[in-house]
This record gives C-alpha cells, sequence and structure tokens, in this order.
C-alpha cells in the first residue's frame, strides 16, 4: 500500500471567491477559513493525505490567498529525510496564460507545468471545501486493480440532495456509464442506482460525485492539453466528455461527508462536532487532524454551565451558559453571558491588561465577549470586540442582508471579523 501511496501527487483545489460562504472569505480564501475552533478547511484534505501516506502536495489558490500562505508555512515542515511537502501554486501570469484560473480544470491544467516535474504515476484532486475521513490508499488500489484511467469517489445520496450534485450511473463493474451536472427534480427518476442495501433503505439511491478524482498522468496531460484545452471544469466538462473515451471508475464511499458550500452547511458542520458520538471524529488515533502546533495554555474556565460544548486551548471562559456551541482559541467570554448554538472562532492574540484599561477609557469594548451578552445561531469571527448586554439572536425571523458589522444568512448572523459591536448592540 506504502508504493501505492508513493505513485501519487495530490492537487488540493483553493476555490474561487467564495462567495457562497461570504463574510467569512471576505479577507480570507476558502481553505483557510477556521473550523472546529483550532484547524483551517484546508487541513481536511491534507490530514487526509498524510494519513493516507501521500506526502507530495499542491494547494491551488488565487482569492485572498495570504493567510492560507502563512498558515501552511507555518504549520507543514516534513524532514529533511524526507521528500513530503505542501507547497502553494498561486494563479500567476505567463506568456501561454495571462489570466487567472477560469474553472478547476484550468487550474490544474494552468499548474501542470510545476506539477509535471515530479515523478509520479497518479494526480489525486481534492477540493478545499470538504469535511470527511477517507483512506485514499484503498481508492488507489481499487483504481489500479481494475486498470482505470480516471476514478470518482461517489457517495450516495438521497432526493432532497440529488439535485445539488452531478449524479452518475455506472455499470456491473462499477465503470460509469452516464452523468449529468445537477438534474432537475423531475429527472431524478432515471437516474436511481443500486447503492447497496443499507444505502437503499435510507432513501440514498442517486450516486453523487464527491469532487474527488484520481487521474494517470498520461491520461490528465492528454484531456487538459490535446482534447480539451479550453474546458474550464472537471464536473462540467472533462468528466461527462471522458466517459466516452476512458475507463472511469466509481469508487462509492459510504462514511461521513459533507460539502462545506455555504454558511448553513458551515454552521451546521461545525455544530454537528458538540453531538456525543459526531459523524466526523476529531477524537480518532488513526486519523489525526494536523494543524498549526500553537504553544497556548490550556482553557480556563469559571462558573460556567457546559452543555455539548468543544472549548479550544488558551480561552478564558466565565460565561453562565454555553450550549452547543465550538469556542475556537483564545476566545474570551465575560460574566453572566449565555451562548446558544454559536461558532466563536476566537482570537489570534490575547489584550495585555493595560491595553484593556487604554481601550475601556476610549470606549472600546475588549477583545472578546463581554458581560451579559446572550447570543444564539450565530457565528462570530475571529478578533472580534462585543461589549457588555450585547443581543445576538438568530433565526428564521431574519431576512437575509448585509450590514457594515454583520451578514445575516438562512437566519444565522455572522459577525464580521474584527467588528467592534460596542455595549447595548442588538442584533
Amino acid at each position: 500500500m506504502a508504493s501505492l501511496s508513493k505513485s501519487v501527487v495530490a492537487v488540493i483545489l483553493g476555490g474561487g471567491a467564495g462567495s457562497r460562504l461570504y463574510p467569512l472569505t471576505a479577507s480570507r480564501s476558502k481553505p483557510a477559513v477556521p473550523i472546529a475552533g483550532k484547524y483551517r478547511l484546508v487541513d481536511i484534505p491534507i490530514s487526509n493525505c498524510m494519513n493516507s501516506t501521500i506526502n507530495r502536495m499542491f494547494v491551488l489558490t488565487q482569492f485572498n490567498s495570504a493567510s492560507l500562505n502563512k498558515h501552511i508555512k507555518n504549520t507543514y515542515h516534513f524532514s529533511a529525510f524526507s521528500t513530503g511537502f505542501v507547497d502553494i501554486l498561486a494563479a500567476e501570469q505567463t506568456p501561454d496564460n495571462p489570466g487567472w484560473f477560469q474553472g478547476t480544470a484550468d487550474a490544474v491544467r494552468q499548474s501542470l507545468r510545476h506539477i509535471s516535474n515530479l515523478e509520479f504515476e497518479h494526480i489525486l484532486i481534492l477540493s478545499g471545501d470538504q469535511l470527511y475521513q477517507m483512506d485514499f490508499v484503498e481508492m488507489i488500489a481499487e483504481h489500479v486493480k481494475k486498470g482505470a484511467d480516471i476514478s470518482i469517489a461517489t457517495i450516495p445520496v438521497d432526493d432532497r440532495d440529488a439535485p445539488e450534485f452531478g449524479i452518475l450511473k455506472s455499470n456491473e463493474e462499477n465503470y460509469i456509464t452516464s452523468f449529468i451536472e445537477k438534474p432537475a427534480k423531475d429527472a431524478l427518476p432515471d437516474w436511481t442506482s443500486d447503492t447497496g442495501v443499507e444505502m437503499l433503505n435510507k432513501g440514498r439511491k442517486y450516486l453523487a460525485s464527491m469532487g474527488i478524482y484520481i487521474f494517470n498522468k498520461e491520461v490528465l496531460n492528454h484531456l487538459l492539453k490535446d482534447k480539451h484545452p479550453n474546458a474550464t471544469d472537471f464536473g462540467k466538462e472533462i468528466i461527462p466528455n471522458a466517459i466516452v473515451d476512458f475507463k472511469v471508475l466509481s469508487y462509492q464511499y459510504e462514511g461521513y461527508w459533507t460539502d462545506i458550500g455555504n454558511i448553513h452547511s458551515f454552521f451546521e458542520a461545525n455544530l454537528a462536532l458538540t453531538e456525543d458520538i459526531p459523524l466526523f471524529n476529531l477524537f480518532d488515533n488513526e486519523n489525526v487532524v494536523y494543524t498549526r502546533p500553537r504553544m497556548l495554555p490550556p482553557a480556563k474556565i469559571s462558573g460556567t454551565t457546559l452543555e455539548k460544548t468543544l472549548i479550544a486551548e488558551g480561552s478564558i471562559i466565565n460565561a453562565s451558559r454555553l450550549e452547543h456551541c465550538v469556542v475556537g482559541i483564545r476566545s474570551r467570554i465575560g460574566h453572566g453571558t449565555t451562548v446558544l448554538s454559536a461558532y466563536i472562532m476566537g482570537n489570534d492574540y490575547y489584550e495585555t491588561l493595560e491595553i484593556m484599561a487604554e481601550n475601556v477609557a476610549k470606549g472600546i469594548p475588549k477583545i472578546g465577549i463581554g458581560d451579559r451578552c446572550y447570543i444564539q445561531d450565530a457565528i462570530i469571527d475571529k478578533n472580534c470586540r462585543i461589549g457588555n448586554d450585547v443581543r445576538i439572536i438568530g433565526g428564521k425571523h431574519l431576512e437575509n442582508s448585509d450590514h457594515p458589522l454583520f451578514s445575516v444568512k438562512d437566519g444565522i448572523v455572522v459577525i464580521k471579523k474584527g467588528a467592534i459591536l460596542h455595549d447595548g448592540f442588538v442584533v
């Protein structure tokens, strides 16, 4: 198995402007968005690769990439005796490519001149905005065993989710025979598959593409450079056309997987981590989620009732109650505050007592969340200053809107990074 992983180079797609995750992507790229209180989204595919003994990775990005570059530079250091690396490949202007990446396929095409310098047989293409734990070596082994040219990781989905994905059908040998991108609901009856007894009993009767691909090196070069030199997207153009001429294998995955494409799915994925037995297991000896090692003290909690809450290191919590919450690094929550169903991303630094006193004298709240606040159905981005007696109550009663200090998406109030909410502020 280890020799198989050595034949692979992984490419992690950083995504576009990430407009559906705005305002979290206002100043950072999608893979750099903080998740689970102490990680970044890009840590998930990188960790999956490392746990699969794949240690040669490129991250392709072009929007707001400074914080992502910094995170990767500070996090992923391999031994001098290792061939492993995690390199950023940002969109760059060249005589051949004067423009930015136009889509997933175009991003890989423009990056091939860097990737092709390495020795490898297979290229593993991953998304930078999904939450899952997967052993890629098993998928590569199946790809090699079946003699496939391309393999696509697929997951069974139900009627509700099917229109959001590329849906495919395969034959008895699991080779893909047809593919449709985001089918209309009335077209779904023609796209059911035998996904196995367990999945069918759950109503998950459609095979959806997870946006995880394995290409043989020569096949990828041929498709991107010779056959479809102007194609910009894998899901819409490359894959549907490849089915005709190449052996395209469906590799069915049945574990936990969620596509973090918008604020609602991001919020739900984070809060799901607080369940007694979460579907995505952070407490796993085998599938470690790697991130930047920070030299932070343990969290300090005083007088707080905690219910289904994750608290990251370096936090100082004096709140009355936290329920169904994810609390990020260096968070500070004041006395008498109640937080229900919220993701607090935390802070990048501590304020000294002297600076706190100076700011309070100027009428500027301390970094973190003040006293006697009530927060529900909200995401608090990093480095926010929330004063005393602030009320932030999300819910379906709020219409989608954007304001200088916060946005509302699907009933979730997102306080923008670095926002200052003075005493008594109400949303």
